[in-house]
């Protein structure tokens, strides 16, 4: 049973590490773009949603060449802590918030949009700064919307396997997640574990989704 549940343990709490750092950054990054134009905005979202579209096998082979023992973050990271990123459980965090930030900053920034700004505006003329408008007036309002693109970027994370796998490796007890287990239990033949762990993916998931679903439609 312990070879069972490592895996499904290992994914949610990467999943839940990797959702509230996506969720800060994802959020902080909205607020910045949201309602303001400025040269250059085109590139940074694209390059903001890049990982949504790039093969996660991309995404993994280039987080191996910024963050792996050769690489100048990589050397630095070793001699400062000396410990390396590469193949541990934070390298699986990593991963997953890569891939799945593009999801929360594409929700957090239409809900930050879709706030009325006369009701900002009506904030500020009665003397609230900025960070008084957005965590009293913006962040309550869209917050269905944050909490969407949390709960999306959480499933994401847990599905994530090319990024993770290029990354952290397929460590059994360190690193294995159930997307990885999955794949090295049809490679040896252990079909009972795959669908077992096949079937625990699609509840987490549904649920995941049905939530998010309701949550869409209390946007409405």
């Amino acid at each position: 049973m312990t070879t069972f549940w490592s895996p499904v343990w290992l994914s949610i709490k990467v999943s839940l590490f990797a959702g509230l750092i996506v969720a800060v950054l994802g959020t902080a990054a909205a607020r910045r773009m949201a309602r303001r134009r400025f040269r250059g905005k085109t590139v940074v979202e694209t390059v903001f949603m890049l990982p949504l579209v790039l093969p996660p096998s991309v995404v993994g082979f280039l987080l191996v060449v910024l963050f792996g023992r050769h690489s100048p973050i990589g050397r630095w990271i070793e001699a400062s802590f000396h410990t390396t990123v590469l193949f541990t459980p934070g390298a699986a965090v990593m991963a997953a918030v890569v891939v799945s930030f593009p999801l929360m900053y594409q929700a957090a920034k239409a809900g930050l949009e879709a706030v009325d700004p006369t009701i900002e505006g009506a904030a500020r003329i009665d003397g609230a700064n900025e960070r008084q408008v957005f965590w009293h007036i913006s962040l309550p309002l869209a917050r269905h919307a944050l909490l969407s693109g949390a709960v999306l970027s959480f499933a994401r994370s847990l599905g994530e396997f090319g990024a993770t796998l290029m990354f952290a490796g397929n460590i059994p007890g360190k690193t294995q997640t159930i997307p990885t287990a999955v794949y090295m239990a049809m490679e040896s033949g252990r079909m009972e574990f795959a669908w077992a762990w096949v079937a625990v993916t699609i509840g987490l998931s549904f649920s995941l989704l049905a939530f998010a679903t309701k949550l869409g439609r209390l946007r409405e």
